[in-house]
C-alpha cells in the first residue's frame, strides 16, 4: 500500500455557522491543498468533512495517518467511541443519536478501503501544516459570507 500523510482542520465562524476545512496531502514528495467550506454548519461537522475530502481524493487503497487537532475525531477511534455508537445502534452514552452520524458513516466507509491511523496534534502551536490547514480553512469560510 502506499502511505500518504494528511492534515486537516475544520473552523466555524460561530457554532452553528458559516464553516471551512482545509486538508493537506503528502505522497511521494508531492503536496496537495484541498478546502471548502458550507454556510451553516458546526466546528466538528468541518474536522470531518476535512478527512472525508482528504480520503476520497485517493484513487487507489492508501496506508494513510490523518494529524488533526479535534479531540472529537481523533478519541472517536483511538477511545473507540465510534465501535461503541455502533454497537449501541448510533446511540451515545445519554441515549441520544450520536451528531454527526452521516460524516461518521461516510468516514468509516472510507476506513474499509483505506488502513487510516490518527495522530493528535496540538491546534494553533508550532505545527506548521496544521496551522496552513487552519488558514485554508479561515479562507474558505470567507467564502461562505
Amino acid at each position: 500500500m502506499k502511505e500518504v500523510t494528511i492534515y486537516t482542520d475544520g473552523a466555524c465562524s460561530g457554532n452553528p455557522g458559516p464553516g471551512g476545512w482545509g486538508a493537506i496531502l503528502f505522497f511521494n514528495g508531492h503536496r496537495k491543498e484541498l478546502s471548502g467550506g458550507e454556510a451553516h454548519t458546526t466546528n466538528n461537522r468541518m474536522e470531518l468533512q476535512a478527512m472525508i475530502s482528504a480520503l476520497e481524493q485517493l484513487k487507489e487503497p492508501c496506508q494513510a495517518a490523518i494529524y488533526s487537532d479535534s479531540a472529537y475525531v481523533v478519541n472517536g477511534f483511538q477511545k473507540n467511541w465510534v465501535g461503541g455508537w455502533q454497537r449501541n445502534g448510533w446511540m451515545n452514552s445519554k441515549k441520544q443519536p450520536v451528531e454527526n452520524q452521516d460524516l461518521w458513516k461516510r468516514l468509516l466507509e472510507l476506513m474499509k478501503v483505506h488502513n487510516v491511523s490518527y495522530i493528535k496534534v496540538k491546534g494553533h502551536a508550532d505545527n506548521e501544516f496544521n496551522n496552513r490547514c487552519d488558514f485554508l480553512a479561515r479562507e474558505a469560510i470567507k467564502q461562505m459570507r
